[in-house]
């Protein structure tokens, strides 16, 4: 099919092409709404993303130069302010963040980067990127996921390709105007419940094209298929954990949040007009 000039791509809506291409479809084309939960059990899956959402919030502030003691009265909660204190140490301690990031560092919370690509413009929101005094960049994602996530799992997530992708290919303007070359990325993934188990991976210009390949070929495979044609998945895992499963005949019962490797965050809808519309345009 022909998708419009400039259709948004995001981590999340290619990962639900890459999980089921039929919920893609229903979810980012038809975007059809669908009165069904995601996950079980709903009131603790609505706090705990409503806990992602203040963690994600008091961070990008504290990075801002809000103090401390301003923002540690709003974790109210337990478990938020047992974030907060593994955030805290992080932050702080000799052999957290100041050691991964050097001193004199350059820190940019929540940054919108986008670039065009194959006829579509790839979008992300990046929680954090530091620029280091020597010119090596570190992505940083804050998870909030109650299971630790898998190394193997990570490493075939969209999010762990489109981004570091995207910060060669658009983030010189956080560079003084100078490209980031792919072997001076890194991302790290934080987590909230699991502080002293970050996941990183490197980066380097073969891994650079081997994600422009992936990219173009993600988009080639959504434009090739109809409307007629968008696929269910293989994978009835995938099924527990989507809203429209009793739609597709794959049940009603929703899995459990606590089971899946993804955090809450990760199934935001960033690829809405109303946000990418205020990313500014790059141009190649």
């Amino acid at each position: 099919m022909n998708l419009p000039e400039g259709f948004p791509l995001s981590q999340s809506s290619l990962q639900d092409f890459i999980d089921c291409p039929r919920r893609f479809q229903l979810r980012h084309l038809l975007r059809l709404a669908w009165p069904a939960v995601r996950s079980e059990p709903v009131l603790e899956l609505e706090r705990y993303q409503q806990l992602g959402e203040q963690i994600h919030r008091m961070i990008q502030q504290h990075l801002l130069g809000v103090p401390v003691e301003r923002l540690s009265p709003m974790a109210q909660d337990a478990e938020l302010a047992r974030w907060w204190e593994n955030y805290l140490r992080f932050s702080q301690e000799k052999q957290g963040l100041p050691r991964i990031t050097g001193a004199n560092a350059r820190f940019y919370p929540e940054i919108s980067i986008s670039a065009p690509l194959a006829g579509c413009r790839l979008i992300a929101k990046m929680d954090l990127v530091v620029l280091s005094a020597e010119g090596r960049a570190l992505l940083i994602d804050w998870k909030t996921s109650r299971k630790r996530p898998r190394r193997t799992w990570l490493e075939k997530r969209a999010q762990t390709r489109l981004y570091p992708y995207l910060l060669v290919k658009a983030g010189a303007f956080l560079n003084h105007d100078t490209e980031i070359e792919p072997e001076r990325v890194e991302m790290l993934y934080w987590f909230t419940t699991f502080p002293d188990q970050p996941e990183r991976f490197a980066y380097n210009p073969t891994a650079f094209q081997a994600d422009q390949e992936f990219l173009e070929e993600t988009i080639a495979a959504i434009q090739a298929l109809d409307e007629a044609s968008f696929p269910l998945t293989s994978d009835i895992r995938h099924c527990a954990f989507c809203v429209y499963r009793s739609l597709c005949d794959r049940g009603f019962k929703a899995g459990f949040f606590t089971e899946t490797e993804a955090s809450p965050e990760d199934e935001q809808d960033f690829d809405l007009p109303e946000e990418f519309e205020q990313i500014a345009e790059i141009g190649f």
